[in-house]
């Protein structure tokens, strides 16, 4: 590889549960000046920036004063990026080999190639969902199908095996994702709109809407700690879900869509309050 080639984009918000042995095993296996590791702590107060600073110094370590939200994060790592590509990862993902050249030339293996998404495996090395369906009416419910398929561990082999061809899908998950940088700027990078919830489905959404296809392959693997996982959130998290949900809706669906998901909400939110008075 030339020198900077890729940008490595972590953002960390409290992670220093996980982030530690996810720096070490970029360091472990990828070599500067080759690679840049950028990490956007978004005001983090449990000490892991420190930690991060004591044991790894040779990280660009850009400190937030609050927390901005998983997209602007992304967002002010790309600005400060070198690299041709850009190889955004979460905090809690492991790589257990040299995966960049093999990236490298999935994404470079067509011209209107976007976005490579590897395989995630699960801590132990079993199969994890790292694709999802178009965020629509019928999309989401297709990936609620096959969570739900997921979910029982006898299913998974099957799954596995589904996808286990590269292939071209609608969306890659967040977790780990690789591009070019001057696609990424192309296209606007992240909308800082979405605080949580949605952004890289709208990511893409507008690379495919840009002529970019997306692409999954298992040949490059890593270890995703977190899990795919849709489980319910409450409170403010609830409440930021559905936000970012109907702006997704009200920024690419057609107005019959966004009319029926609006009605559904009214329709969950006056049976939970029905629930709650009981």
């Amino acid at each position: 590889m030339s020198a900077m080639q890729v940008s490595i984009i972590i953002v960390n918000y409290n992670g220093g549960d996980v982030i530690v042995d996810c720096l070490a095993s970029i360091f472990q296996h990828f070599t500067q000046p080759q690679v840049e590791i950028i990490v956007v702590d978004n005001d983090s107060r449990d000490g892991s920036p420190e930690l991060i600073e004591q044991q790894f110094p040779q990280v660009k370590l850009l400190r937030q004063s609050n927390n901005l939200g998983f997209g602007a994060a992304n967002n002010i790592g790309a600005n400060q990026a070198q690299g041709t590509y850009l190889l955004l990862l979460n905090s809690d993902t492991l790589i257990p080999a040299n995966i960049l050249p093999a990236l490298i030339n999935k994404l470079e293996s067509l011209p209107d190639m976007g976005i490579v998404g590897p395989r995630l495996l699960n801590p132990d090395g079993s199969f994890q969902l790292s694709t999802a369906y178009e965020i629509g009416l019928w999309g989401e419910w297709q990936t609620l199908q096959e969570v739900r398929q997921y979910r029982q561990p006898a299913n998974r082999p099957a799954l596995a095996q589904q996808y286990g061809t590269d292939q071209f899908v609608e969306i890659v998950v967040g977790a780990a994702m690789l591009m070019r940088r001057s696609h990424f700027f192309q296209i606007g990078g992240f909308d800082e709109s979405f605080f949580m919830y949605f952004e890289e489905s709208d990511l893409c959404q507008r690379f495919r809407d840009a002529g970019y296809r997306l692409l999954y392959t298992p040949d490059v693997s890593l270890i995703h700690i977190g899990g795919y996982s849709v489980a319910q959130v409450a409170g403010k998290m609830a409440a930021e879900y559905r936000r970012s949900q109907r702006y997704y809706y009200a920024k690419h669906r057609p107005n019959w869509e966004q009319w029926v998901l609006h009605r559904y909400l009214a329709f969950k939110q006056w049976r939970q309050a029905r629930r709650d008075d009981a």
